[in-house]
């Protein structure tokens, strides 16, 4: 019954705009404590950990749909976000949490540190349905991939007993934990990339399984090593995502289908820890500090961290208003409750109540800002191609459909200047196959079957991606593909 309901909430809010954050928490309020089952649940420890390997799963399905080419220009710019901002952030939030609302500075530090973070799963799933320019897409994606890593850390300093390190120890901390992170995820990427294209595996259906075990690999390697596991899951994932590997579209659909599960069972957790009746005396609090988070503190992140970078104003008024928060800043609202710091509860039912109103506000309203600033979306969208080894040929078969907004639309066979051992075989167009003329228009929606030899296969797809976004005289046009 949970599930069926979970289903029909992914449903709602793919078409009603609402986060599906609000429709997962609201059936693990409805079944837990002051609910209709009245479940009583309080076992903090158990929802970090099963929310950590949520976030896991959650960053890889991320990583994989992460375009390299998109957030290539982003990439320095994100970097400094997803630290430097995330400090501006920390230190605004905490101030406000400790004047404004009374806390102690531990625990308005933890806070701050907490709702820093901006949530993987809301920030891809808006994405999803609200085309941006790619530029604004790279630096929301990349961030919310990096900035969990530094987040954690601080979240575990601030939690532990005894005095906080220095700051500068802190940032030594960071920058380590991150450097070994990152380190690990390129590593095991590149190498598990290598791996998958070069040793047939006996059945399709295992590469997908194949590409989540190398990054659940990456994260523990990286946890191992005392760096961050968040880090190295999400490169790790991008390098797979990118690295044209057999079945692409297969492996993001599996993953995009391990994600939603992710999503609903660490939600629908989360709903169950709470008690409901507990957070009246938190409510304006969390409002208090929610306000300056979103009008002061995210603000003021995003227009520091990206002064050298001369991003437009009307983009960086985007980033700031895109800075959603989600399940993540909840599960890590759990570690001072696992550390047993004082006042943890309190600290956990502020962040709650502050993600749910904000996530309500800020999630629908986003589209409806990127349109008032004129922000619309980048390149028309690249084709998905799927490649499929053909060991016994030594070839390649390359399927993909082309997209409403391709330029791969009016363009003749003959004229996608395909390099010698590679040829449409097959077009399927309105239920029908036929194999096509040199002459043959092709039409959005058509899918196509394209056979390579292996000397070819990359040209090939490079030939068929740059068509797709340049239409006929790419090359000429300075559309190369990716």
């Amino acid at each position: 019954m949970v599930l069926l309901i979970a289903v029909a909430a992914v449903r709602i809010s793919s078409r009603s705009g609402l986060p599906s954050l609000l429709l997962y928490l609201g059936i693990g309020i409805a079944i837990g404590q002051d609910g209709i089952f009245d479940i009583t649940f309080n076992d903090a420890e158990l929802t970090q950990v099963i929310g950590y390997a949520a976030l896991v799963v959650i960053l890889a399905e991320g990583g994989l749909s992460t375009k390299w080419q998109e957030i290539k220009p982003a990439l320095p710019a994100a970097v400094v976000l997803s630290t430097v901002g995330v400090a501006v952030s920390v230190g605004v939030t905490a101030s406000a949490a400790h004047y404004l609302v009374g806390l102690d500075w531990r625990p308005a530090l933890i806070i701050g540190a907490v709702v820093s973070s901006t949530d993987a799963a809301a920030v891809f799933s808006v994405l999803r349905r609200v085309p941006l320019p790619s530029r604004v897409t790279g630096v929301l994606e990349a961030e919310s991939g990096f900035n969990d890593a530094p987040v954690v850390i601080l979240v575990v300093a601030f939690s532990v007993s005894g005095p906080v390190d220095d700051w500068y120890v802190l940032v030594a901390k960071i920058a380590l934990e991150l450097a070994i992170g990152a380190s690990i995820g390129l590593a095991a990427g590149f190498l598990g990339a290598f791996g998958l294209r070069h040793v047939a595996l006996p059945a399709s259906g295992l590469y997908p399984i194949a590409v989540m075990a190398i990054a659940v690999v990456a994260y523990a390697a990286g946890a191992m090593a005392h760096g961050s596991g968040f880090l190295a899951v999400y490169l790790a994932s991008m390098v797979l995502g990118n690295s044209k590997l057999p079945h692409a579209p297969a492996n993001r659909g599996f993953a995009e289908g391990l994600g939603w599960l992710a999503q609903i069972g660490m939600f629908v957790l989360l709903g169950l820890l709470v008690t409901p009746h507990e957070l009246g005396d938190d409510i304006i609090p969390a409002l208090v500090v929610g306000l300056i988070l979103t009008v002061v503190a995210r603000p003021l992140s995003v227009f520091l961290s990206l002064v050298p970078f001369r991003i437009p104003v009307r983009e960086q008024i985007l980033l700031s208003w895109a800075g959603l928060r989600g399940a993540v800043p909840i599960i890590l609202a759990t570690i001072p409750m696992v550390g047993g710091v004082e006042g943890s509860a309190r600290i956990f039912n502020i962040v709650f109540v502050l993600v749910v109103v904000y996530t309500l506000v800020q999630g629908p309203t986003l589209p409806w800002l990127a349109k008032a600033l004129k922000l619309g979306p980048g390149a028309p969208s690249d084709l998905g191609i799927e490649s499929a080894p053909l060991e016994r040929l030594r070839g390649h078969l390359l399927s993909f459909a082309i997209p409403e907004e391709s330029r791969m639309h009016g363009v003749e066979v003959s004229e996608l200047r395909l390099p010698a051992g590679a040829a449409v075989t097959l077009v399927v167009r309105e239920g029908e196959s036929f194999v096509p003329l040199p002459t043959t228009v092709l039409r959005r929606g058509d899918e196509l079957l394209v056979v390579a030899t292996d000397q070819v296969r990359d040209a090939a797809e490079r030939r068929l991606l740059a068509v797709g976004q340049g239409g006929k005289l790419a090359g000429w046009l300075g559309a190369v593909g990716q």
